[in-house]
């Protein structure tokens, strides 16, 4: 039914006709009746301008509900997953830790229905929240009592407000450290109600600084951990045990903020430069704090352990109640708590920590594979190319781990012109599902680290999608017994996931 007509407004179909048509059965049943009638008038509202534009459009309910088809299918939770190729292993923009299947499961299950999140089912009394972490977080690191809250921020203005709330704290100026969206050190202290005690330099802060500092309104010593910058050369800073020792010697609080969240030795493999939350618990500190999205590759949390009197006053502060976690937040902590137990086990399980611990020549052949692949199925100017990972986050800033990367380079299929580099990036971006890759010299680069072996055929997908919605070459290369080439130079199936392919 055409709408030239001078009357063609008229002629629109009622929307609830249009919710009658056979095609949106799907969508009512899976969408729900608001989302598909807001599809619908949206689609009629379009029709009334195309109309007004002389246009001839397709107003019958059948045409209507179509188009209204291809509105719901446009529309996209706002927070979407994406496929992380920048090679920054815990990527904030992007989330930090992807999380163990383990713990994806963990969630699923305490979701569906009810849990003792607060129930001590042997005696049916009421339990704590932290409880079903807290053995684990001992073993892991030896401290007495360990509690959790939303973030390791909020550690650190619960432990502050807790235990040196009206008094001082001191701490080196090297370590007066700006967190990520602009937080700054001396503002956490504000809102804690601490007072901040500033001692020694950027560079260099002498035990004997400490030592001055302390006085009849001193609380605690603070050591904070420069999670993202290092200072190098002309620097001195003293060792965790000597501020411990000399904060007993005074009757004050030692606090360890280590920030990234290494539990201990192989806690991920490989890693020594970190200070770990085992090593601070040897070292006598009465409380120890650190992320839990960070090198521990669990949920997003802050985590406390500790003296048994250090946790014990931090649950009761009433700032704890804003900071607790939820059920899911426990679940996946617990579960990834428990993969940490076996350094080995978890090196296999916890995304982050294969992804540290993978091979470079592992992660060169992956890409070598996938530049083959978009060379000779997509006709991309790709190759493979060394490239530099870093874990992100805020933890092991100037440590570079080997890794490989695919360079895509000029000239990129957007309807057979030479477009830069940046439209072919954002395309990648504004694709299902997102990529995220960096620019360089002139480059897209897909950082293989960062991307998980399970992840490569959606990868292969985005950037096939991609090459068809820019009218780039859109179809598989096909030998002679008409098999798709996907498969990499050394027998890599791309479209199994890395898996060998079948002769």
């Amino acid at each position: 039914m055409g709408l030239g007509q001078p009357d063609g407004r008229r002629r629109l179909p009622a929307v609830d006709t249009i919710l009658g048509q056979s095609l949106l059965a799907d969508a009512l049943r899976d969408r729900g009746r608001v989302a598909v009638r807001a599809a619908v008038r949206a689609v009629l509202d379009q029709l009334r301008l195309e109309w007004r534009e002389g246009s001839a459009v397709d107003a019958s309910p059948e045409g209507v509900a179509r188009r209204a088809l291809t509105v719901l299918d446009r529309e996209r939770r706002n927070l979407r997953p994406v496929i992380n190729a920048t090679g920054i292993l815990l990527h904030t923009g992007l989330g930090r830790a992807p999380l163990a299947a383990e713990a994806i499961e963990a969630i699923r299950e305490v979701a569906a229905g009810y849990c003792n999140l607060e129930l001590d089912l042997a005696d049916g009394g009421r339990g704590r929240r932290a409880s079903s972490v807290a053995g684990l977080l001992g073993e892991l690191t030896g401290a007495e009592a360990a509690t959790v809250v939303n973030n390791n921020a909020g550690a650190t203005v619960l432990a502050l407000r807790a235990l040196a709330a009206g008094r001082e704290v001191i701490v080196s100026r090297g370590q007066l450290v700006e967190i990520g969206g602009s937080f700054r050190l001396p503002e956490i202290f504000e809102v804690s109600g601490a007072r901040l005690r500033e001692v020694g330099t950027t560079n260099r802060t002498r035990l004997s600084d400490y030592r001055l500092a302390i006085g009849p309104e001193t609380a605690a010593i603070l050591r904070v951990h420069p999670s993202n910058y290092r200072i190098v050369g002309f620097s001195e800073t003293p060792e965790l045990a000597e501020l411990v020792q000399l904060a007993h010697a005074h009757g004050l609080w030692a606090i360890d903020d280590i920030g990234s969240g290494a539990l201990g030795p192989g806690c991920p493999p490989g890693e020594h430069d970190e200070p770990t939350a085992a090593a601070g618990i040897a070292d006598g500190a009465d409380l120890v704090l650190f992320s839990g999205d960070k090198l521990l590759g669990g949920p997003q949390c802050g985590i406390m352990v500790g003296r048994r009197e250090a946790i014990g006053r931090i649950e009761v502060d009433p700032l704890m109640r804003a900071l607790r976690v939820d059920k899911l937040t426990l679940a996946a902590l617990e579960a990834t708590l428990r993969l940490a137990r076996d350094p080995s086990l978890a090196a296999g399980r916890i995304p982050l920590w294969s992804m540290i611990a993978a091979p470079a020549r592992e992660v060169h052949a992956r890409a070598e594979s996938l530049a083959e692949v978009l060379r000779s199925e997509l006709g991309l100017a790709a190759r493979p190319i060394p490239s530099e990972a870093y874990v992100g986050g805020g933890s092991l800033p100037v440590r570079a781990i080997a890794s490989s990367a695919v360079a895509v380079s000029r000239p990129f299929p957007v309807r057979g012109r030479v477009e830069s580099e940046a439209a072919f990036a954002e395309a990648l971006r504004l694709g299902d599902p997102p990529v995220v890759a960096r620019i360089a010299e002139g480059d897209v680069v897909l950082d293989l680290r960062s991307v998980g072996r399970d992840e490569e055929p959606r990868l292969l997908d985005a950037i096939r999608a991609v090459c068809q919605d820019m009218g780039g070459p859109a179809t598989a290369r096909r030998d002679g017994r008409g098999a798709s080439s996907a498969e990499g130079p050394a027998g890599t199936d791309l479209r199994s996931g890395g898996r060998k392919a079948r002769a």
